[in-house]
């Protein structure tokens, strides 16, 4: 039997930070990840974009909000301080018609009540800042929004942990066994405290416990293409997106490195690490997550049927590149490579309302602490958002 104080279901970025916030409160406290890939970063946390989201989105109050501007702040020095790769060269938010640029002062308001630094710009600004973005009369730019690597955060923050913290590699939680212990694929573990940081299957794990039974997860797949002259543009550049969703639209990245990608897709997946063809095939999670699709596409919950056709065109490459094309004045669609690496978005269904979390969702238990809704920007958030579940720990813990 292996003994710890605090014992962290997947060392995501969301676990990693976690663990490091509560080490550096209780540096006495013996703290064990678990991961059950044999690397860090194999899914949610180092598929991602790596974009440092600046806070504009979100309603005022909520949890996203409270977390994404102190979150890109921290992560931000985190990167300078430690000498990682940055490129800090912003995001603009582009209209395409008179209903969109009502969504830009809407962004607007959303930032300024946020506290985000944002400028609103006509089209001649615009055209200085990056030549080669397009805008219907007004558009936003955030100076705040950067790009990371994300594996290189990950590891960076992995390896310099200090003694009382270990992370056990091919290590997969299998059941709860009692209510201070678990059981997985090796060992029986004991421990004051459980922190569900498991993404794709955090709901699965969280049932065990009591905890967010009404809930499921439902997975989007994020595609991305790269585009071969980094010279395309010179700041991100995003469209208005629908606020009803939590999904910001295909879009187009400066990677870390300056190469060029658009993306992602929301495409409905149809098992939990539904990346490529069958890889990862679990025919009860299909089964399980069709039967869900399938009702939100008879109810067309939240417009699903509409978002699942739109989404399921952007297949073809044709139209998947037509979706960015109104982004830029030029574009040269021989000039797109080959697809990048896939990501799958954790997005949690509400089974009583068949609608979206559109926030994080924390819930709690005597033993245990249960991160059932960590999307996008939970990469941004995650130094922000580890102290507020460092708060909750403390409080359940009487420490």
């Amino acid at each position: 039997m292996i003994k710890t104080d605090i014992l962290i279901i997947g060392a995501s970025i969301m676990g990693l930070s976690i663990a490091r916030e509560l080490h550096h409160r209780h540096p006495e406290l013996k703290i064990t990840l678990l991961e059950k890939e044999d690397s860090l970063g194999r899914h949610a946390s180092g598929r991602n974009s790596g974009i440092l989201h600046a806070g504009f989105y979100y309603t005022p109050d909520s949890l996203k909000a409270r977390f994404t501007v102190e979150g890109n702040r921290l992560l931000t020095e985190y990167c300078l301080q430690h000498n990682l790769s940055i490129n800090r060269c912003g995001k603009i938010v582009v209209a395409k018609d008179e209903e969109e640029l009502k969504g830009i002062y809407e962004l607007k308001n959303r930032g300024d009540k946020n506290g985000v630094d944002l400028q609103l710009m006509d089209e001649e600004e615009l055209s200085q800042l990056d030549p080669n973005a397009k805008t219907y009369r007004k558009a936003i730019y955030s100076p705040a929004t950067s790009v990371v690597n994300p594996k290189e955060v990950l590891n960076h923050i992995a390896t310099h942990f200090e003694k009382n913290i270990d992370i056990l590699f091919n290590e997969k939680f299998i059941r709860r066994e009692d209510t201070h212990s678990i059981v997985t694929n090796k060992n029986t573990i004991h421990y004051q405290h459980l922190i569900n940081c498991a993404g794709l299957y955090a709901d699965k794990i969280g049932h065990q416990y009591g905890v967010g039974k009404h809930y499921t997860l439902i997975p989007f797949k994020g595609l991305y293409l790269e585009y071969k002259d980094s010279n395309l543009i010179q700041k991100h550049i995003y469209p208005v997106p629908n606020l009803k969703n939590p999904f910001l639209g295909v879009h187009f990245t400066k990677m870390v490195d300056g190469r060029v990608k658009i993306g992602p897709t929301a495409i409905p997946a149809l098992w939990r690490e539904n990346y490529q063809g069958f890889s990862n095939f679990n025919l009860g999670e299909f089964l399980e997550i069709f039967r869900y699709e399938t009702k939100l596409f008879l109810l067309n919950s939240f417009n699903f049927r509409d978002l699942a056709f739109t989404e399921m065109k952007k297949h073809y490459k044709k139209h998947f590149i037509k979706q960015a094309s109104h982004l830029v004045k030029k574009l040269d669609e021989d000039k797109f490579g080959d697809y990048l690496i896939p990501g799958i978005r954790a997005q949690l269904l509400d089974t009583r309302t068949m609608k979206l979390e559109m926030d994080f969702v924390a819930e709690q238990e005597e033993t245990s602490t249960h991160i059932l809704n960590a999307v996008s920007p939970a990469f941004t958030s995650s130094f922000s958002f580890s102290k507020f579940i460092a708060d909750k720990v403390e409080m359940t813990m009487k420490m």
